[in-house]
């Protein structure tokens, strides 16, 4: 198995469900093409398995494009029935202290594959930071139309940033996802990154998290549209008062990434 794959921890308490892995410091995706927004506003991609194309706004980046990254067992058994070009985003916002406010825009192409970047989210800890710093979250509500008859749910999500991290620093990854329709039920992934050793000197990372098969959360049949939040949060601590930590973007090319793959079932 893909050490990205490896060390499944999974967990549940009440209606929600939770994964964690711990991961090592390798690019998992090899040849990941990023689309970047300008320095202070977010990006959205939407990505298709066959279509590419693209949509550009003052305030957001969108681009669609042929994907490789991610297979859709699920989707290829109702490919026939599922009408692609009636599957839009009709609205994407956010809101929290890791992304700008204010920003919208409205991609009107099949969504297989979401990818989301944010070059403010970033996060400190240590000598000089402010206590503020060491958490952020941002959350996004996304507006999907679609087909009646089918739904959708997010079965992975994968990451890609930089963190340098001393030795006694922790830096943990939460997502959780639900529909409006039903915030009661969500699911969530965490992932951490332990300082020290490589990550001492800082390093590019990506990793991959899986919400097990039987804890996915979908949206309710019946309807034609669902609004899902993305609630992310990155968290540092650290065991040593002196001790440094930063989980920020790369350089000007990589930002903050996270990629959410979506399944659709038939009703």
């Amino acid at each position: 198995m893909d050490e990205c794959l490896s060390n499944a921890i999974p967990s549940s308490k009440g209606t929600s469900q939770s994964v964690q892995r711990f991961i090592t410091p390798r690019t998992c995706l090899s040849g990941t093409s990023y689309t970047h927004a300008s320095p202070d506003t977010p990006f959205i991609r939407f990505s298709d398995l066959t279509e590419s194309a693209s949509l550009d706004t003052p305030d957001y980046t969108f681009a669609m494009r042929v994907s490789t990254l991610f297979y859709l067992p699920t989707l290829a058994l109702v490919t026939e029935a599922l009408d692609k070009a009636k599957i839009t985003i009709s609205k994407a916002s956010h809101s929290g202290n890791g992304c700008p406010q204010g920003t919208k825009g409205t991609p009107t192409h099949m969504v297989q594959v979401i990818t989301f970047g944010f070059d403010q989210f970033q996060t400190y800890i240590g000598p000089g930071t402010s206590y503020t710093e060491r958490s952020k979250n941002c959350q996004l509500h996304l507006n999907l139309q679609y087909p009646a008859g089918f739904s959708f749910a997010v079965v992975d999500s994968v990451y890609h940033g930089f963190a340098l991290l001393d030795p006694g620093v922790t830096g943990n990854f939460f997502s959780t996802y639900y529909f409006s329709a039903d915030a009661a039920k969500t699911s969530t992934t965490q992932t951490s990154i332990r300082g020290g050793g490589p990550w001492a000197a800082g390093q590019v990372y990506t990793k991959q998290d899986i919400v097990p098969a039987g804890d996915v959360v979908r949206s309710t049949c019946g309807g034609s549209q669902a609004t899902l939040n993305v609630n992310n949060r990155i968290a540092l601590n650290s065991e040593k008062p002196e001790a440094f930590g930063m989980i920020t973007n790369d350089d000007a090319t990589v930002s903050l990434q996270q990629q959410v793959h979506i399944e659709w079932y038939k009703c």
